[in-house]
């Protein structure tokens, strides 16, 4: 392991970083400082939520900064001031060049794919939107571009068939976690040795994973059953694919649905079709086939299995259709 004196900042913010930060803590790094989002008003009556990373790390006792913006003036003189020799970073935000140049040994980034395939926002959902039978983590050295630097180590994980984008988020956290404490021995070690993201790609285009929006999320049911199957899995369980449930021309509400099945299969219906027996199963018409519908949510109730959905859904869902 890394030298314990290696004097190291931490930068994160959600649930994801938290298992890289604690594996850090249990393997006594020298943590002396952690860098996270702002307190942010939620819920009802807008109380101030902490990040789950400001949250743990406050359990430890290591101080935390906070700062709004980061290339203020403040916030660097505090940063300077932690003497910082190696900075981590795991599900942050972009850095400027003012930050991540100012430890002596760099900063790195976890990234949840296998770079350079995957950059972006959301690199776990669109592994899974795209029917990809493998993914991974990635560090590498932060530069200029998002993205983009100079990878340290990358450690690869496969993706089941039927797996969610939730599901697949919690092994890539241990692994991300496991990969961020083999970097940080190699750099502690001075025995790193990169390869650059250009050299892998040899003249193709990496696969991106942008930020997804509203309408990115929305079913439609015209399209083959496989790729409905993916785009339901791959959104599970935030954002979440949905589609509106309509009777004749009117719609009735909005349907999340988060665990599908699907099944190919010749048909003369017309795509959004559902069919039912009202007790055990749900499935609708796709263009090749069928997806059979097992976890879901009505706007404005909880998320529910289908059977439970059909026990206290009135509507006559034969007669409906999703589009």
């Amino acid at each position: 392991m890394a030298k314990p004196d290696l004097r190291i900042v931490f930068m994160g913010t959600p649930d994801f970083a938290v298992e890289s930060l604690k594996l850090m803590v249990e393997n006594h790094c020298n943590i002396v400082g952690v860098v996270t989002a702002p307190d942010k008003p939620a819920g009802r009556g807008n109380k101030l939520r902490q990040s789950p990373v400001k949250q743990y790390a406050q359990s430890q006792k290591i101080p935390v900064l906070q700062p709004e913006k980061l290339k203020s003036q403040a916030f660097l003189d505090e940063l300077r001031n932690l003497k910082a020799e190696l900075q981590v970073v795991v599900a942050f935000r972009m850095l400027p060049e003012v930050v991540w140049a100012m430890p002596s040994k760099g900063t790195f980034n976890l990234h949840a794919s296998l770079l350079p395939d995957y950059r972006g926002a959301a690199p776990i959902n669109w592994a899974v939107l795209n029917g990809e039978s493998k993914t991974g983590v990635t560090t590498f050295f932060i530069q200029h571009d998002i993205d983009t630097g100079n990878i340290i180590l990358q450690e690869e994980v496969a993706i089941t068939p039927d797996e969610t984008a939730g599901e697949l988020h919690d092994k890539l956290m241990k692994t991300g976690a496991d990969l961020v404490l083999k970097t940080i021995d190699l750099i502690g070690r001075d025995q790193v040795i990169t390869t650059s993201q250009d050299e892998l790609l040899a003249g193709r285009e990496a696969k991106s994973a942008p930020k997804i929006f509203k309408d990115d999320c929305h079913i439609y049911w015209d399209i083959p059953v496989e790729k409905i199957h993916n785009l339901i899995r791959g959104l599970s369980p935030y954002p979440g694919a949905w589609s509106v449930l309509v009777k004749g021309d009117e719609e009735i509400t909005t349907l999340k649905i988060f665990k599908s099945a699907f099944a190919k299969e010749d048909h003369e219906l017309s795509p959004g079709n559902i069919i039912t027996d009202g007790k055990t199963f749900l499935k609708v018409a796709a263009n090749d086939g069928f997806i059979n519908i097992t976890d879901l949510q009505q706007s404005g109730r909880k998320r529910m299995h289908v059977k439970d959905y059909l026990v206290g859904n009135t509507i006559e869902l034969n007669q409906c259709s999703l589009r």
